[in-house]
């Protein structure tokens, strides 16, 4: 298929992007390199530079068979603080990509998506069916997009589906996470391991887990990638669908650090911070839907070999960094 990939320049994005490709799809990465870069963009693509809102209509007229969009704002705090920034930067771009493929002929859309978009859940692993109720304006933005392209599938047509993921982590080769501003744990971590930090912050230690830390469902990103394929194949015009993708069990604050000691051979200190508001004693995905539906099956599920890939990106990239 002749794709193209928003955001292709970023962490997930560039992974897609590199998956598609080797997997003979025709790949066009389109991004204004505002927070990804320009060497994360796979050597098989054809890039072009832009906004997306402002680009895509010019971009499609080319004639494509589906779009994956991944190009979006997605820092929670800032979400809350710059909020003009979230809904005309994710829900007003998107407007204008879903215009730009209804005006091609554009008929199929991946849409890079997020637990966000539910909020606290009330019972965990969460459902495709659980309520969904954002708790900042970065969930608040993702779930109206959601709402719009359900309603473009109906009204014109479009085969759409939303990928709700967790929290993604790993890397692809050269492909991995890198951004300037890091919320992740797990390259957070990893920077305390490599010494750029001096130690890892852990958000309160009497939460009700078996550890007494937060658990989070971790998905390699080479997992997500496959999803993304899968999503193309089964999308059917008229019709949006949004599926969860996750481990389907969780790992806590605590099992993260110690793995990567594990994995790094390297000291890490730990600290005991406050707890923060608003942040879940559990969060967990469950992946049912995708693996009954999609034929999902995540490859790389244990910790070790996500921190594994993480950890060989993290030393290369810092190997091919100008010194001085």
């Amino acid at each position: 298929m002749k794709l193209l990939v928003t955001g292709g320049a970023g962490y997930i994005g560039s992974v897609c992007a590199a998956h598609l490709a080797q997997a003979g799809h025709e790949v066009t990465v389109l991004d204004d390199l505002s927070t990804g870069h320009r060497d994360a963009v796979p050597d098989e693509c054809r890039f072009v530079a832009g906004e997306v809102g402002e680009a895509a209509a010019g971009v499609l007229a080319d004639g494509f068979d589906a779009v994956l969009h991944f190009a979006a704002r997605s820092l929670v705090g800032e979400s809350m603080q710059r909020p003009h920034d979230y809904w005309h930067g994710n829900v007003i771009t998107t407007l204008r990509l879903l215009d730009a493929m209804q005006a091609t002929g554009t008929p199929r859309l991946v849409f890079s998506s997020t637990a966000a978009v539910y909020g606290e859940p009330a019972e965990t692993p969460i459902t495709e069916q659980a309520p969904t109720r954002p708790t900042n304006t970065y969930g608040a933005t993702k779930l109206a997009i959601d709402h719009a392209i359900s309603n473009y599938a109906a009204a014109y047509g479009l085969a759409g589906v939303s990928l709700r993921y967790f929290n993604a982590a790993g890397a692809r080769g050269r492909f991995g996470e890198r951004h300037t501003q890091e919320t992740h744990l797990v390259p957070i971590v990893l920077q305390v391991a490599t010494g750029e930090r001096e130690s890892v912050q852990v958000f309160g230690e009497d939460w009700p887990t078996p550890d007494g830390t937060c658990v989070r469902d971790y998905i390699h990103v080479h997992d997500l990638a496959v999803a993304h394929e899968l999503a193309l194949r089964h999308a059917e015009p008229g019709r949006h669908r949004a599926f969860n993708l996750g481990i389907g069990t969780g790992f806590s604050v605590r099992e993260v650090i110690e793995t990567c000691r594990e994995v790094t051979s390297r000291p890490i200190p730990a600290v005991t911070a406050p707890r923060r508001s608003g942040d879940p004693a559990v969060l967990v995905a469950s992946s049912e839907l995708a693996r009954a539906e999609l034929g999902w099956r995540p490859e790389r599920a244990e910790l070790a070999t996500i921190v594994e890939d993480a950890w060989r990106f993290t030393l290369e990239h810092r190997a091919h960094q100008p010194t001085g």
